[in-house]
């Protein structure tokens, strides 16, 4: 009976401690929408489950070596069993109830997480290699995500080239995003209900500049919100070169061309302007504003030696207007 009052105290008290440090709230990024907070519930009974189950296990192994240990001049073996029916009656019907009940709470978890507000704002967001758009009810288009706080958003996830997946840290929630027609695309619910700045980062390896594949979340007042938004949707006022470079930041162009000489996926766009370049194919082209145009229209018929066809997005021409794609070449031409 000793033994068992000090191994149940040894359990206990590493219980405590592994729970404890388990749903401190250091091990995860603080809250920021009312999806996290079901699943970081969840995060924190499997951690304290977690760290009764280790605790049992591993107490009971280690007082067995030090305190039943064969000591120096002991002779025989120890005492042997061949099992016990009773025993492993309990130890198959105490896990089952305990991954029922988790089962249960996990559903629950879920449904808390997919709730639907009928008033939820719609954000359509598009990823592609490596960069983020998203588009508002509005027609407003922008590179970074503006939410309000405390409105339920839902976000309609599409892909233009291989899957990413959608991840805010802070919002906890997650979801992968998939290459195809409509058919394919993803729905994801977040309710900020936190003001600050977050990343949205993809949780989906998907090629050579997936490391760097960041959008900036700001999470805003409901009138910061409708304002921005109006903001955006507003026709560009500004210059040729200043509306090309807009469209460049909220179309994710410079994800794969610098702007300041070096090298990414494509070619740089830092003084490319009445260079003459070879192609992969042998032949040379001047690069004029015939040359950009037709790049951005069809991005695999001259492909510049050293870089590899298909990585730019094929659709640009639907995307943009014709407009926008003469702005985008005036700027580039000014990057002498």
């Amino acid at each position: 009976m000793i033994h068992f009052a000090i191994v149940a105290l040894l359990v206990a008290v590493s219980t405590f401690l592994l729970g404890t440090f388990f749903t401190s709230g250091n091990l995860l990024p603080a809250q920021a929408s009312a999806q996290a907070v079901p699943i970081d519930q969840l995060f924190a009974l499997q951690g304290w489950l977690i760290a009764f189950f280790f605790s049992l296990i591993v107490v009971f192994i280690l007082y067995s070596v030090v305190v039943f240990r064969r000591r120096k001049g002991e002779q025989g073996d120890g005492f042997y069993t061949t099992g016990n029916l009773r025993l492993e009656i309990v130890w198959t019907i105490i896990p089952l109830i305990i991954v029922l009940y988790l089962a249960v709470i996990g559903a629950q978890t879920l449904a808390d997480v997919e709730r639907r507000d009928p008033t939820a704002l719609e954000v359509n967001v598009y990823a592609a290699q490596w960069s983020w758009r998203f588009e508002y009810e509005n027609g407003a288009v922008s590179d970074t995500l503006v939410l309000p706080k405390d409105q339920q958003i839902l976000l309609r996830l599409h892909s233009a080239d291989v899957i990413h997946s959608f991840w805010v840290p802070e919002f906890r929630v997650k979801q992968d995003v998939l290459p195809g027609d409509e058919a394919f695309t993803r729905e994801l619910r977040i309710t900020p209900t936190e003001y600050g700045d977050f990343k949205v980062r993809c949780a989906e390896l998907c090629g050579q500049l997936h490391y760097s594949m960041l959008a900036n979340v700001h999470v805003v007042t409901q009138e910061e919100y409708a304002a921005y938004i109006e903001e955006q949707a507003a026709g560009c006022e500004l210059s040729s070169e200043e509306c090309g470079q807009r469209w460049v930041a909220q179309f994710g162009c410079i994800a794969c061309h610098s702007l300041d000489g070096s090298v990414i996926v494509g070619p740089s766009w830092l003084g490319i302007a009445g260079n003459t370049e070879e192609l992969a194919d042998g032949s040379s082209v001047l690069v004029d504003e015939t040359y950009l145009t037709n790049s951005i229209h069809d991005p695999n018929a001259q492909i510049v030696e050293g870089f590899s066809p298909d990585i730019m997005p094929q659709n640009f021409g639907e995307i943009l207007t014709e407009e926008q794609i003469a702005e985008i070449v005036a700027f580039i031409l000014t990057l002498e």
